[in-house]
């Protein structure tokens, strides 16, 4: 039985690696993505014992809410951890941010309706807007939390200070961030922060968009049209010393007969500071192996090594 971390100071309770749904129905973001692949690998995730999915509105505008909720339909609702988020305000004609009381209530009941459930295990504001000041968002999503629609209030995307004002009351139980063995500018204030007043921490991008398999070689170019071309991770010298790093994790993950994406993934179930990692997947078999990673043990040594490598 794989360990369960508690998210903040709420009742909810999941297996430390989760997975992320932006390929499940997120036609907008992955237009060449099928529905019945999408389902497939919410199912494999949930067969693979995953119990956390990470969902939004952004998803295919909440496309992606309402390909899970068909499959919920098949589990027992109470063993799966529903992560929904939104901020996205489409009234206008345009996309507009928006943390107002008024739209995150329409927001968690639009989203439970789209994933045909009565509760949502944890909801986040997906970005932070201009106007609304945080604690009162915040306050809003503890109403509902004390109304039993969410069973957990996140936050993602919101710098340190925004996340000291929409925790105000203290209400905030998890934030969701990027973090990766890459980026790990959250070390440096932070996660601190949310260790101190007993706030889960969730990374997305951990794999750093397949940086951190070992599937990059350094002679790799990128056209235009690519997205990969304009990030620096992907550029000149600094793309060549990730690539060299990334290759040094062959030795640990021959050691546990897996994938350099698994250690790697390993490595943040077992880091304290984070309370659940939520890898992404567009495809059913990506899924199973991200779930392995739950069955390794790094030892001291090679938990020190990943963490040194990558400072």
């Amino acid at each position: 039985m794989t360990e369960q971390v508690t998210i903040g100071k709420s009742a909810v309770t999941t297996v430390p690696l989760g997975l992320g749904t932006n390929a499940v129905g997120g036609t907008n973001l992955f237009p060449d993505l099928e529905d019945d692949t999408g389902k497939a690998i919410v199912r494999t995730g949930l067969e693979a014992g995953i119990t956390l999915l990470d969902t939004a509105f952004a998803y295919g505008l909440g496309h992606s809410e309402e390909l899970i909720g068909q499959v919920l339909k098949d589990y027992d609702r109470h063993q799966v951890v529903v992560a929904s988020k939104a901020a996205q305000d489409l009234s206008s004609g345009e996309v507009e941010l928006n943390n107002s009381p008024k739209f995150l209530r329409q927001a968690v009941d639009d989203s439970l309706r789209r994933l045909q459930t009565d509760y949502l295990d944890i909801f986040y504001i997906h970005f932070p807007d201009q106007q609304t000041p945080k604690d009162e968002a915040v306050s809003a999503l503890n109403d509902l939390k004390q109304a039993g629609k969410i069973r957990a209030v996140g936050v993602s995307n919101f710098s340190l200070a925004q996340v000291k004002e929409a925790n105000r009351d203290g209400y905030v139980d998890v934030v969701e961030d990027q973090y990766s063995l890459l980026h790990r500018e959250a070390e440096a204030d932070l996660l601190p922060y949310l260790q101190q007043q007993k706030i889960s921490f969730v990374p997305y991008f951990p794999l750093a968009s397949g940086l951190l398999t070992g599937k990059y070689h350094a002679d790799v170019t990128f056209p235009a049209n690519d997205i990969r071309h304009k990030n620096p991770d992907f550029q000149g010298d600094r793309f060549a010393m990730i690539v060299k790093k990334v290759a040094q994790l062959q030795s640990v993950a021959d050691a546990h007969a897996a994938t350099i994406a698994q250690v790697v993934l390993a490595w943040y179930v077992q880091n304290p500071q984070i309370g659940v990692v939520i890898p992404g997947a567009k495809k059913a078999a990506q899924v199973t192996a991200n779930a392995q990673a739950l069955d390794i043990k790094l030892t001291a040594a090679e938990y020190q090594q990943i963490d040194q490598l990558f400072k």
